[in-house]
């Protein structure tokens, strides 16, 4: 459904007296305020919002099929009040999937993104970005992703900050692949970027990011001017933070073609290594927009990414034998 039709369903409510609703998955997915605008300086509106997660839900699904999600909603469009969401509000409809999720205390019930239907019912919940999990319904606390998440220093000497971000990710696919493991980019769609792990889920949350921290902490001695494991941002100077912390139980990280509340509506993107360290992309120079046609000419950059998941058995012993070799 394009918004022009979003706009058509709105003047349907008028005429038929009820609420507007689209058709997603076999199931009736209402519609509230459809013309309302989330991006106002490019017109897009919650109808196209919804659309846009319609267009993208095969690929997207692929990565986010079985995980706890996070709602980072915008009930007045993105510059507007904005909130997480965790728990599944009580208006939900019975088909949204749940996880009951432990946390300290209690359990929290959290939305499942297992299907199209839900994607467009989130949406319309002003639901710009979902954040996922790295682990799955009933493996909750082993995850099959690792992430280190890269942002460009606050103060830089470069006069493209991102291109640390660049040479940085490259710096870790080196690395991570020398380990035998199969790591992949996607922008973030905000500053950064995120060099994904698919795993075999044989680890633990402990277990792996203690990996991801040693192997941070690695790359940080080999590159001592331009990397950094330091945890405070006043002593980083113009060094790229190795930011190994959304391996943890709980943590979320954003999900792939996941919307942005920034301006024009950009979108976290999965890339081809090449697309990223040759062809110089950007971290927002994907969109609402833009995604769809990409993907329908290019197709899902990690498509069978769930494919090249390994075990950290193997990679910790190699990970082990270049700390000695490096003198830690």
């Amino acid at each position: 459904m394009s918004s022009a039709q979003g706009t058509r369903t709105q003047g349907k409510r008028g005429a038929a007296g009820r609420r507007p609703e689209v058709r997603v998955s076999g199931r009736s997915v209402p519609l509230s305020n459809p013309g309302k605008e989330m991006f106002p300086e490019d017109d897009i509106t919650k109808a196209e919002l919804v659309d846009y997660y319609r267009a993208v839900a095969r690929p997207m699904l692929a990565h986010l099929r079985g995980r706890p999600v996070a709602m980072e909603r915008y009930p007045d469009g993105y510059r507007g009040r904005s909130f997480y969401h965790k728990a599944v509000p009580a208006h939900f409809p019975g088909w949204v999937h749940r996880e009951t999720v432990p946390k300290q205390g209690g359990t929290v019930e959290m939305a499942v993104c297992d299907d199209a239907a839900t994607l467009a019912y989130l949406a319309n919940q002003a639901c710009l970005t979902p954040h996922a999990w790295l682990s799955r319904a009933g493996h909750l606390g082993c995850p099959d992703r690792m992430v280190l998440d890269l942002d460009p220093p606050s103060a830089t000497d470069d006069g493209d900050p991102f291109e640390l971000v660049r040479w940085a990710a490259g710096e870790c696919a080196g690395l991570l692949t020398g380990l035998g493991l199969h790591p992949a980019a996607m922008t973030t769609g905000s500053r950064g970027v995120h060099v994904v792990v698919p795993l075999d889920g044989g680890a633990d949350f402990d277990e792996v990011r203690d990996f991801a921290r040693r192997a941070a902490g690695l790359l940080a001695r080999r590159h001592p001017g331009r990397l950094t494991t330091e945890i405070r941002k006043n002593r980083r100077g113009a060094r790229l933070y190795l930011d190994v912390q959304r391996n943890a139980y709980a943590q979320t990280a954003v999900a792939p073609y996941a919307v942005r509340a920034r301006p024009h509506a950009p979108v976290a993107t999965p890339l081809r290594w090449e697309e990223l360290t040759e062809e110089g992309v950007g971290p927002r120079d994907f969109t609402l927009r833009t995604v769809p046609g990409r993907l329908a000419e290019h197709g899902d950059p990690w498509s069978g990414l769930h494919r090249k998941r390994r075990s950290l058995r193997a990679a910790r012993g190699r990970l082990d034998a270049l700390e000695r070799e490096e003198g830690r």
